[in-house]
């Protein structure tokens, strides 16, 4: 993709061409879904008061890849956008575009259900020493910096206690047509409001394609500009389309990320952390449906 046409194609790169990925074979899930090795805190006296905070990653002592794809998985969701269909949307489209009363009956529903957030820190401290987690921990994670998240998705988490992880595509920052994606201003306030801010590159570009100055534009570029605006250290990346090659893994650690998010393919048995799964809450699942897929999926 031609980086001059990006003003007329970032709303088909978020709505057609958001982050695919097949799911992860059978096996792989069974295998962590019977592994009880997972340490939960529960507190019974007060079942939502979350785990101690996690320490900084620089702190965590790296556990060996065996140890942690023996850790029972925390499940991951990845939104996109927030918004009511369309007529012209395709029917693929709406696996990314989450109807507004949709996405606030998922929220209504993990939180009924006795979910906690977690963010990105307390799950490298889990799966490297297993550090202790609140009682049914979910990570909810936002791509491609679309301003509906700030707009709708943050004040409807809000509601519950939840806190969540914003993966910006930095091209997009400002940018307001088709799409209105989020500014400088409202990525920072979500970072100070305690929400974590991580990398999904500059334009989306297949992170398997990357060579010479990509890794400049994709990754050192971007992660610079989100330091800058949110005043903190980027550790965390997000392929897009959830695309991967172990090939690359080596230039994300050089670079000073701690770990990276995929979509729903097997982990990598050498490097688990660097692709650690999520699904895709499609704007066709009801809460029950999200609620089933949670549970046969992690």
């Amino acid at each position: 993709m031609k980086r001059i046409f990006l003003p007329l194609l970032l709303p088909a790169l978020i709505s057609i061409a958001s982050c695919q990925s097949k799911s992860e074979s059978k096996s792989g899930s069974s295998s962590a879904a019977s592994d009880t090795s997972a340490t939960v805190a529960t507190n019974k006296s007060d079942d939502t008061a979350p785990a101690a905070k996690a320490q900084d990653p620089d702190q965590v002592k790296v556990a060996n890849a065996a140890t942690v794809i023996a850790r029972k998985q925390v499940p991951i969701l990845c939104y996109h956008q927030i918004r009511d269909w369309r007529e012209k949307d395709s029917k693929g489209a709406k696996d990314y575009i989450i109807p507004i009363a949709t996405f606030k009956a998922h929220m209504k529903m993990l939180a009924d259900s006795g979910y906690h957030t977690i963010l990105p820190d307390q799950l490298y401290a889990y799966l490297n020493t297993g550090a202790a987690l609140p009682s049914k921990p979910i990570m909810l994670t936002f791509d491609d910096t679309d301003g509906d998240q700030y707009t709708i998705g943050a004040p409807e988490m809000k509601k519950y206690g939840f806190k969540g992880v914003f993966f910006i595509m930095t091209v997009s920052i400002g940018k307001h047509g088709k799409v209105r994606y989020m500014t400088s201003e409202e990525i920072k306030k979500l970072s100070d409001d305690g929400h974590v801010i991580g990398s999904h590159t500059y334009d989306h570009k297949n992170f398997k394609k990357y060579a010479g100055e990509d890794w400049v534009q994709q990754i050192d570029k971007p992660t610079k500009k989100l330091e800058e605006i949110t005043g903190k250290k980027i550790k965390y990346f997000a392929y897009p389309f959830g695309l991967w090659n172990a090939q690359g893994i080596p230039e994300l650690k050089k670079r000073g990320f701690v770990a990276a998010f995929q979509l729903a393919d097997a982990r990598d048995q050498k490097d688990p952390l660097f692709t650690i799964r999520r699904i895709i809450a499609s704007g066709y699942w009801s809460p029950k449906t999200l609620s089933n897929s949670i549970k046969q999926s992690f």
